[in-house]
């Protein structure tokens, strides 16, 4: 950004991030305010304070995390904090460790030489750092942002005072939190799927505050009472998850402004047994065919189920075709991991809560089935996302049937 100085008639190269970039802008500003206040321009120099103000919360702007790498020396969490983080643990536990080359963790880094560890603990203890965000995330409005997660297979460590090695393999989730403190947990804003999968993989957080405005970011690993992948686990187990190479949090637009002009009412989809609708939004075709499909590792893929209107049973018959298929696959390559999704159009908004409702018990409804077929629960998991991730405008019948689908995404593949 450039700012003629009108005094002087030069010209001055501002570039910086956050406080920096405020700081000197503003210094900026006021001068060339003064001098238009002098010279009787007083609607110019309003025009000019509105646009940084406008521009500020529009959809685009970055927030830079501080260390979003997690960079330090390698070391365990007694030896050490970790810089631009707060250790949000329990004060009676130990801190979070940079990795690797600790506890019989050694896998080479997403991005830079570290990254961090966090662990659960059978105590039901749990690990998280936290750290003040250069601007805030603002209430009513929609961010998103990645982070590289994995869990490490080979984790062992003391439990208390005893003198041998534990497991600490279980899988378990991220949550995500905003608050105005260091810890302060004002509201959870995003909460992942179980972190199974041994290897890197990235995935895309969205936040979108509702109860306030908050100055402060938390990462949290988390295993709970409604949380466990395996609910034949004890409530509170030994578990780690590995986080590394987080992007700058972006604006971005909300979701209902993908959907249709809220003056037209929708209309709600009927009830009853007369006509299966489908969830993902066209007749089987063989081309399609989970045969044809070759996995891979972040692949995502429509699978062919169908449900009635407003339910969340998928009706056997004509599903049963695209279940055998994903079925056969996971059965004949024991590698493979993945994650069933669950999607919704817009016909239930604003009811955001009944759409999250409904995409969740679609997705665990097919997850339930592939289990009942002799599929380990460690290889599949599910989750619903209402009507957040359309594929395609909300504003016609056929892209509201195309949104309003099951997805299988590959989590692991070959190992």
């Amino acid at each position: 950004m450039y700012i003629w100085r009108r005094m002087t008639g030069s010209c001055v190269s501002y570039y910086a991030n956050g406080t920096r970039f405020v700081s000197y802008y503003l210094q900026g500003l006021i001068k060339i305010v003064t001098a238009m206040f002098f010279e009787s321009k007083i609607v110019r120099a309003a025009i000019l304070l509105t646009i940084p103000l406008a521009a500020w919360g529009q959809p685009g702007n970055q927030i830079f995390l501080t260390n979003p790498s997690f960079e330090d020396f390698p070391h365990s969490g007694d030896r050490g904090g970790i810089p631009g983080w707060s250790n949000c643990g329990p004060a009676d536990q130990t801190p979070p460790d940079i990795q690797p080359g600790f506890f019989g963790v050694s896998s080479a880094a997403r991005n830079g030489n570290t990254y961090l560890g966090l662990v659960v603990r059978q105590s039901g203890t749990w690990e998280s750092v936290g750290q003040r965000l250069p601007q805030p995330l603002e209430v009513n409005q929609c961010y998103e942002f990645n982070l590289d997660f994995r869990r490490d297979t080979s984790y062992v460590s003391k439990v208390t005072d005893a003198q041998s090695l534990y497991k600490f393999t279980t899988p378990v989730r991220v949550l995500i939190w905003g608050g105005n403190g260091y810890c302060d947990k004002g509201e959870m804003l995003y909460q992942s799927a179980v972190i199974i999968h041994p290897r890197w993989l990235t995935y895309n957080c969205r936040l979108s505050p509702k109860k306030g405005t908050w100055t402060h970011i938390i990462i949290e690993a988390y295993y709970g009472s409604a949380d466990p992948f395996n609910p034949t686990l004890p409530l509170y187990t030994n578990g780690n998850v590995l986080i590394d190479n987080a992007t700058p949090i972006k604006q971005v637009v909300c979701a209902p402004d993908k959907m249709p002009d809220a003056k037209k009412k929708p209309v709600a989809a009927k009830k009853g047994p007369e006509k299966p609708t489908m969830a993902t939004g066209a007749k089987p075709n063989p081309a399609n065919s989970l045969e044809q499909k070759k996995p891979k590792r972040g692949k995502s893929f429509r699978l062919d189920v169908y449900f009635r209107a407003n339910e969340y049973t998928f009706d056997p018959g004509s599903s049963e075709k695209g279940l055998e298929e994903l079925y056969d696959m996971l059965k004949n390559d024991t590698d493979i991991s993945i994650e069933i999704g669950g999607h919704t159009n817009n016909l239930l908004y604003p009811n955001e809560s009944r759409a999250l409702e409904l995409s969740t018990s679609r997705a665990k409804s097919v997850a339930d089935w592939l289990i009942s077929k002799g599929v380990s629960s460690e290889r599949v998991q599910y989750k619903g996302y209402g009507w957040t991730k359309p594929v395609e405008p909300n504003t016609t019948p056929e892209g509201r049937k195309r949104n309003q689908r099951v997805e299988v995404t590959v989590l692991t593949f070959g190992g």
